[in-house]
């Protein structure tokens, strides 16, 4: 595991992960059989295809702004927002500005 993420410590997430110029960069924070949480940073204009999961997926936006299309519907998310993707709904992600978030799943 990741000696970054140190328990029983207090983290700012946000300053964990580095920005990489044109790329997309994840830290595994925690994982379980109940699921996982990862870390992501997005340069502006890259982003994921849309794809499916199996269970469902909360976003929290912890920089800059990202838009987030679920089944279709698009949202625009910034610093502080937070939107949970059903699970077996396609979803997408597109850094309308450079963008970190912290990825939630958990298996159902």
């Amino acid at each position: 595991m990741n000696n970054i993420f140190e328990k029983g410590k207090v983290l700012k997430m946000a300053e964990l992960i580095d920005y990489s110029a044109g790329g997309v960069v994840s830290k595994q924070v925690l994982k379980s059989e109940a699921g996982n949480i990862t870390l992501f940073s997005f340069d502006k204009g890259q982003g994921l295809t849309e794809h499916t999961a199996p269970f469902d997926a909360m976003v929290e936006v912890l920089d800059g702004e990202v838009e987030i299309k679920i089944g279709g519907q698009p949202f625009r998310l910034k610093e502080g927002e937070t939107i949970i993707m059903p699970a077996n709904i396609p979803h997408a992600l597109f850094a309308v500005e450079r963008f970190k978030m912290l990825l939630t799943m958990i298996k159902g």
